[in-house]
């Protein structure tokens, strides 16, 4: 059975990261003072240039690969969907890690 309030914490960590890289590359973002559920490509805090950027972060950052599959606008919409979607590969990696 999943550890629940693991799961909630590392999405939490997993916020936190996104978030600083976030407002640390994207000045619009600190400007408009974002919240994690905010929608960065509606918005214009992320255009295509930013999700390469967002993607090599999450490569570089969390050892993952994303592939072509992976660029649709679900997974990087807002820091809670970019966060879940390294969760989501991180499990998918290591399947039995709780």
């Amino acid at each position: 059975m999943p550890d629940l309030a693991s799961d909630k914490l590392m999405n939490r960590d997993l916020n936190l990261d996104v978030r600083s890289f976030i407002l640390q590359e994207f000045p619009l973002a600190r400007k408009q003072q974002i919240k994690d559920s905010d929608r960065l490509l509606e918005s214009g805090i992320l255009d295509s240039q930013g999700v390469l950027e967002v993607v090599a972060f999450i490569e570089q950052e969390f050892s993952i690969t994303v592939v072509d599959d992976d660029l649709v606008t679900e997974n990087f919409q807002t820091i809670d969907r970019i966060a879940g979607f390294i969760a989501g590969k991180t499990k998918a990696r290591n399947p039995g890690a709780a």
